[in-house]
């Protein structure tokens, strides 16, 4: 052995400390990010939810961010994630799922998986989780890390979020992570009575508000909640205007 080197007996073997402090120091590092983001980018502007803050603290938003740019996995900031889409800052990703005022028992329809950052939050915090992507190759992706990492009641579908899917209809919350000019009425129908939706609404190639949808008896009622910025809701959404 050489001198100078701490070594470690592992399974008959002498290896050196150093690779594994060098494994354990790069966990640590995204650790020490996650926290920090949590503490001044979350935390700092108002989130309160308990379940929210754990949920943005133990899931490893790193591992959903393409591997060149993953030392900005979490700034403070949207990231490319291909097909011309984005992962949301963390701080959109934070209000919107403690917007839902989500308990735990919900089940929840997601639309715009992505890269399945967002779906891995919400399966923190609540029963189930249905998500729609209408990208195949983001589809394939986001399907892949999911399982990887364990989200076992989080169930990854392909195709066009505008219309649900009403195989597991109805739902508690609803949250669609792209920009659409109205609320898509087949949404509403798959939306619990009581049940809420959070969405982008207004003008997919501009600035959006960002609104929570409340259904009652029948009808529902729109709360404005902050101005923000995402991309287009393509398929359906992208040729139907609100009748």
């Amino acid at each position: 052995m050489k001198p100078g080197i701490t070594w470690i007996i592992f399974a008959g073997l002498a290896l050196p400390l150093a690779l594994f402090a060098d494994t354990a120091g790069d966990a640590l590092a995204f650790k020490t990010k996650r926290q920090a983001m949590v503490a001044q980018q979350i935390l700092a502007r108002g989130i309160s939810d308990e379940k929210v803050l754990k949920a943005m603290e133990q899931v490893p938003r790193h591992v959903f961010v393409p591997g060149n740019i993953r030392s900005q996995a979490y700034a403070d900031h949207p990231l490319p994630i291909g097909e011309g889409q984005t992962i949301s800052q963390p701080y959109i990703v934070a209000l919107m799922t403690e917007s839902l005022a989500l308990t735990g028992p919900e089940k929840v329809l997601e639309i715009g998986t992505g890269s399945g950052y967002q779906a891995a939050i919400l399966s923190k915090i609540v029963e189930s989780v249905t998500t729609l992507e209408i990208k195949r190759k983001l589809f394939e992706q986001s399907s892949r890390l999911l399982k990887k990492y364990g989200y076992e009641n989080v169930s990854p579908h392909y195709g066009d979020g505008y219309y649900g899917w009403p195989q597991q209809a109805p739902f508690d919350c609803i949250m669609i992570t792209a920009a659409v000019d109205h609320i898509p009425p087949p949404l509403i129908q798959q939306l619990k009575e009581g049940g809420r939706l959070i969405l982008p609404l207004g003008n997919p190639f501009s600035y959006q508000h960002l609104v929570l949808v409340t259904k009652k008896m029948g009808r529902y009622t729109v709360q404005q909640i902050t101005g923000v910025l995402f991309v287009p809701m393509t398929g359906r959404a992208m040729s139907i205007k609100e009748e």
